[in-house]
């Protein structure tokens, strides 16, 4: 874990840099790096608690932008770097973060048992009704298949305390039955998923 602090403090002072200059007058191109300073150069983040952003559907990471820069969705730091930026501009870097390779899952085996247990959850909770049979998401579903593994057990517990805003209740609802282990176990599963 100390190997990564000097990789977050980089990531995070790279994205502090960036407002000094104006947002107006960044472009897609610039705004991508700095977005990717902390998601991952290829859209696969390595930074605790980041969401990786590869192969995100267009219009998911639009909404995204959206929630963050007119602050329906308050996350300051994702709120001070989406200031400024235009409907066009949100539109073109939405399109050029969705053509990022998928994330890929961790290297290893993963437990067979704790998979086929947290498959049978997801499928129970119908979670591959809205993010499709190989949760690769689609419009404005998120993909979650590889997605880091504590980003998406933070991302479920925050949905089922209902603290994290949203466009759509359906998540807290499927989540009110499912014990916080099992939260575990689908993040698990879902994280190694390609």
């Amino acid at each position: 874990m100390k190997k990564l602090f000097p990789v977050i403090r980089s990531a995070v002072v790279a994205a502090l840099l960036s407002f000094t200059h104006p947002a107006l007058s960044q472009t897609v191109q610039e705004r991508l790096a700095t977005c990717l300073a902390c998601h991952g150069e290829n859209g696969q983040s390595n930074m605790p608690l980041t969401p990786s952003l590869g192969a995100q559907p267009a219009f998911f990471l639009s909404i995204q932008i959206f929630m963050f820069r007119d602050k329906i969705r308050a996350v300051p730091l994702m709120n001070q770097m989406t200031q400024g930026i235009s409907n066009n501009d949100l539109k073109a870097l939405s399109a050029a973060i969705s053509k990022l390779p998928p994330p890929q899952p961790p290297a290893g085996t993963p437990d067979a048992a704790r998979m086929d247990a947290a498959r049978t959850l997801a499928e129970q909770n119908r979670c591959n009704i809205c993010h499709g049979s190989n949760y690769a998401g689609g419009e404005n579903v998120p993909r979650i298949a590889s997605q880091r593994e504590d980003y998406l057990a933070k991302t479920l517990r925050e949905y089922k305390a209902n603290t994290r805003r949203g466009y759509d209740a359906a998540m807290a609802d499927v989540l009110h039955s499912v014990s916080d282990e099992q939260i575990g176990d689908l993040a698990y599963f879902l994280s190694r998923l390609k």
